[in-house]
């Protein structure tokens, strides 16, 4: 067996995706993706007419960009689950953009804004839009929303918008007093059928909701206009013939310029943000996403830029990623970019065979269809996100400066006041001083920064010289400004005979820091209550810091369980609780058992970069598997491993052992007339790994290019490789490895360097892309005697590469008999 550092895999790389390159296979549609087409075609075609509508452009410029949106961007798009076409949170801009400069130069800033796309695309910029502030984006969508619902509630009341959210609401009241009754029947169907075609009961209710809501509506709208024959003005496709073309720009060279950036950071944000969720969406449906590669952002944005260039070209509205399509296409089973293309090509055959059927549509439907998707883009999920995360006034700002303002201007707002947030919390640091049994205790809660320096030096100075300081720290960070402030004032104070201690918020002393020691032994980082935990706080101390006792904050004790609970409760929870919520919703589904010893070193979530429900964690003393039978009443790992294959279907089992491993230690000093305690009844099930390490039949590991340091550190690593053995006796996992459902990995944590090490067999080498060159069979090496000797074998030099990306040597002593066994 060979121990190799593990490869990192790049973020689109699935494991189960087959090699790059090959023979070439034939062109090949799944079902599940004419379904899923079909579906999203069905709320498509509506929502593209109305948006078209709300902007002002010709009615079959939303036609063509839900068209090209689904063919090229999904071609050549990065998500390839992700639907494009037009987009309501563009309504506001475009249609400005109509009535400023017309209809033909709006489409040649489309162009402008395409290629602008694809330049960002170039420059690989695509993640940094992920950086904008979620408060902000769903500010802007908010503050869209409204304007759209604002506008499209005049058309659903048979008059005209403005061309302002202001001027809108201001002349809302004579619109209302003004009403046409025949649009207002329509509109009012329209919206009840939008809202109550979701609930419909039963099994009739079940079936008819499998036609989404938005077709749903609009079609009984218009059946029912034409059966009672209301008076409403209608959809009117002009002759293609006849369909605008862009021209050359006309206007002011900033204005345009000034259209193309909106367009063009409108459409990145929405679509980027699209993609993200959709990965999310993809990885939650009950396959995993199995398959279906995560989204490459830069290529996405190409893909946006290369459809609005086509769009713009051809007289489309902007395109860019759409959740309500997205979601749909995800939800009904698609599994590739197929469904998206699909899509577009049905758009195509509408607007070419149906113009008889939709010109029957009365506009009044079609402006309820988006009033309805206006206001739900002011989401309540999204306020109490907001909320729960104190950025309201930043959501705020953003939603109402879009809405007074425009677009740039709101989102420009948004960014200075979260900037300004963000500077008060760095700002918002307690510093406190009172006095205990002659003793001057400063407390400091919050982030210590250069912001919050003129408070601290002040306070620090107004001590008396020479005297005994506790200064308390409470913090994740402190910045060189603020520890140069600190430090100084301590020597100093000391120079002048005082006595300065400096504790975390437990009271446990904090050393002074080793300027070449890492960054985790220094005061002001999360671990360092645990990296000096050699300093124990004095009695004097605790009764300063105001701890009731001499001994109930030491390690171990309630106090530092209750501290640590309550830093959980402030500072974690609140990141992790709506993905536990989610879990808890959803059930456990863990992609892996992970088997590994009870040592409190080893920490699973660090080694494996994992998180709330990723790992099914079984930890025993050695992690050892017994085999099947032999745990004599207690079946809990047996148990563990039949539930999590056969019921939480885990696709593979990994078996972690570490350096310096106490169970292993024992069992080689374990003596024959042993007293049978409860340990050494349990070590029994790490024998067969000592007889494998001690018989000539099996063979010593090399790690990255030397011996084990030790026979305990040999002991660690045959277990493992026993351990694994033992998986394969059981019935569980023997059907699934035979399904080629499961598979097992080896692992090592050496301790002391923290290095993980993956456990790769020979015949599996080409997983990690090791290259082998043969040497010459090499001598016995270890002890030359005793109950860990090693046969002769053949040394087999890997390349690899470590965790940080460095190729070393890894080397591996095994006969070929065993190397083909194991």
């Amino acid at each position: 067996m060979t121990l190799c550092p593990p490869l990192r895999r790049t973020p689109d790389q699935r494991p189960h995706s087959p090699p790059d390159g090959g023979p070439a296979r034939r062109f090949r549609i799944a079902g599940a993706d004419v379904s899923a087409s079909i579906a999203v075609f069905l709320i498509a075609l509506p929502l593209s007419l109305g948006i078209a509508l709300a902007t002002g452009a010709p009615l079959q410029a939303g036609l063509v960009a839900a068209a090209v949106g689904g063919i090229v961007a999904g071609r050549f798009g990065g998500s390839p689950l992700q639907v494009s076409g037009p987009a309501a949170g563009l309504t506001v801009v475009t249609a400005e953009l109509i009535q400023r400069y017309g209809w033909r130069t709006t489409c040649a800033i489309t162009v402008l804004a395409g290629f602008a796309q694809l330049g960002l695309s170039a420059l690989r910029v695509a993640r940094s839009a992920l950086a904008v502030s979620p408060a902000i984006v769903h500010g802007m969508l908010a503050g869209i929303g409204v304007t759209i619902a604002l506008a499209q509630l005049h058309i659903v009341l048979g008059g005209t918008p403005q061309s302002s959210a202001v001027d809108n609401v201001v002349g809302l009241p004579s619109q209302v007093a003004d009403a046409y009754p025949a649009a207002l029947v329509i509109s009012a169907l329209t919206v009840s059928l939008l809202l109550l075609w979701p609930r419909l009961p039963g099994r009739t209710g079940r079936l008819l909701r499998k036609v989404p809501a938005a077709l749903a509506a609009v079609a009984a709208a218009t059946v029912a206009a034409t059966l009672a024959g209301l008076a409403a003005p209608r959809v009117d496709l002009p002759s293609w013939s006849s369909h605008a073309l862009p021209g050359l720009p006309e206007g002011p060279v900033l204005g345009i310029a000034a259209g193309v950036l909106t367009i063009t950071l409108v459409t990145s944000v929405q679509s980027l943000l699209s993609a993200v969720a959709v990965d999310k969406l993809v990885a939650a449906r009950a396959d995993h996403g199995h398959g279906v590669p995560r989204s490459r952002l830069d290529r996405e944005l190409a893909g946006q830029g290369a459809a609005n260039v086509v769009s713009g070209a051809l007289g489309g509205l902007p395109v860019a990623g759409v959740a309500v399509r997205s979601v749909a296409n995800v939800s009904a089973g698609a599994v590739s970019r197929h469904s998206t293309m699909l899509h577009g090509l049905w758009i195509v055959l509408a607007a070419l065979l149906l113009v008889p059927v939709l010109d029957l549509i009365p506009l009044p439907a079609l402006a309820a269809l988006v009033m309805v998707v206006g206001i739900q883009m002011v989401s309540i999920t999204h306020i109490r996100s907001v909320t729960r995360h104190r950025e309201v006034l930043v959501y705020a700002v953003t939603l109402s400066g879009v809405v007074l303002v425009g677009i740039l201007e709101g989102v420009a707002l948004g960014i200075a006041v979260a900037t300004a947030v963000a500077m008060h919390r760095l700002t918002k640091t307690r510093i406190t001083r009172e006095e205990r049994d002659g003793r001057h205790l400063v407390r400091i809660r919050g982030q210590l920064t250069f912001l919050a320096v003129p408070r601290l030096s002040r306070a620090l100075h107004q001590l008396p010289q020479g005297a005994r300081v506790v200064v308390e720290l409470d913090g994740s960070f402190m910045d060189h400004a603020a520890y140069e402030t600190l430090h100084d004032w301590q020597a100093s104070q000391v120079r002048l005979g005082g006595e300065v201690e400096v504790t975390g918020p437990s009271g446990a002393r904090i050393a002074e820091p080793d300027p070449a020691s890492h960054a985790c032994c220094r005061p002001w980082t999360p671990w360092r209550n645990h990296c000096g935990g050699h300093h124990h706080p004095t009695d004097e101390t605790r009764r300063a810091t105001g701890h009731p006792s001499a001994t109930d904050d030491r390690p171990g004790t309630g106090h530092q369980l209750a501290s640590g609970i309550g830093k959980f409760q402030r500072n974690t929870a609140p990141l992790v609780r709506d993905e536990l919520a989610r879990l808890a919703r959803e059930g456990q589904r863990p992609s892996q058992l992970f088997l590994t010893c009870a040592d409190s070193r080893l920490v699973t979530s660090m080694i494996t970069s994992s998180g709330p429900g990723d790992l099914f964690t079984v930890r025993n003393v050695g992690n050892l598997v017994p085999l099947p039978g032999e745990e004599s009443g207690d079946d809990s790992v047996a148990a563990a491993i039949e539930y999590a294959v056969e019921v939480l279907r885990v696709q593979s089992i990994t078996i972690c052992g570490h350096s310096g491993c106490g169970a292993m230690q024992a069992l080689l000093n374990s003596a024959p007339d042993a007293p049978r305690t409860p340990l050494r009844r349990w070590l029994r099930h790490g024998k067969p790994s000592l007889e494998r390490m001690a018989s000539r039949h099996h063979a010593w590991a090399r790690i990255s290019g030397r011996l084990p340091a030790d026979a305990v550190e040999q002991l660690c690593l045959t277990n493992v490789v026993q351990q694994l053995e033992h998986l394969r006796a059981y019935e569980s996992v023997a059907r699934r490895l035979a399904e080629g459902t499961l598979t097992l990995h080896g692992m090592y944590f050496h301790v002391g360097e923290a290095q993980a090490y993956l456990l790769a067999e020979p015949d599996e080498q080409h997983r990690y892309e090791d290259v082998f060159d043969r040497v010459a069979p090499s001598g016995p090496v270890g002890r030359p005697e005793g109950p860990v000797g090693r046969p002769e074998g053949r040394a087999e030099e890997v390349l690899a590469r470590t965790a940080d990306g460095d190729r070393v040597a890894a080397s591996r002593v095994d006969d070929l008999t065993d190397a083909r066994a194991s």
